[in-house]
């Protein structure tokens, strides 16, 4: 795929939605850094049932710190691995309180360092949050980047250095956004809606269809 065509694509999922963000229910860095700590392998919808009880609750390092790990498995035992995330949720706090005076670090490495932060989530808070130009691979991107051709990789690593390369910097901030919603709602895994699709004539696809009525 040329540079052309990108731009054209990123052009046109702009235009249907010039402002996107995440669909995680968050009011605060920190809650937001938590809700994409409890997404891993779990739906937005899922983690949003559960943060909308838990951070009437507690919302801080400090208040979640108090209820404690089986205080905090009562309000997110819906989501997928809950055990492990609520163990690490505990440890965040308490890092966050001891060596970050509860706040959230800015940086790859302090995030990355904290107990349930890996390369995604930490490229999520920074986007997200601090607006910076980073692109957060999940299952979307990676299928969507490589089924279109728009920056094919074998790993996620490998398509989210491509994607950084092939991106102008006019799109960067919120392409993270556009590709997910994208491939979530539209190029979805098993029965992508072609006919709803606003890039279908740049997309290349070999397997797409050719009928686009929906």
């Amino acid at each position: 795929m040329n540079k052309d065509k990108r731009y054209q694509i990123l052009a046109r999922l702009r235009d249907e939605n010039a402002t996107p963000t995440t669909e995680l229910n968050y009011t605060s860095t920190f809650e937001l850094l938590i809700a994409v700590i409890l997404s891993a392998q779990a739906t937005d919808v899922s983690v949003n049932k559960a943060t909308d009880k838990l951070y009437k609750v507690a919302n801080t390092p400090e208040s979640i710190l108090a209820l404690g790990e089986e205080g905090l498995k009562s309000y997110i035992k819906t989501i997928g691995l809950f055990n492990s995330k609520a163990a690490n949720v505990i440890k965040t706090c308490q890092a966050l309180i001891e060596q970050h005076n509860s706040e959230v670090p800015r940086t790859r490495k302090e995030l990355e360092a904290l107990p349930g932060v890996g390369r995604k989530t930490a490229n999520v808070v920074l986007n997200t949050a601090f607006g910076e130009p980073t692109m957060a691979v999940d299952t979307h991107i990676f299928r969507l980047s490589n089924r279109i051709n728009f920056a094919p990789g074998k790993t996620v690593l490998q398509v989210e250095q491509k994607l950084l390369r092939v991106i102008p910097d006019e799109f960067i901030r919120d392409a993270h956004h556009w590709l997910i919603l994208h491939g979530r709602y539209v190029c979805t895994a098993r029965n992508p809606r072609c006919g709803a699709c606003v890039i279908y004539d740049l997309c290349e696809y070999k397997k797409k269809k050719l009928d686009l009525e929906e």
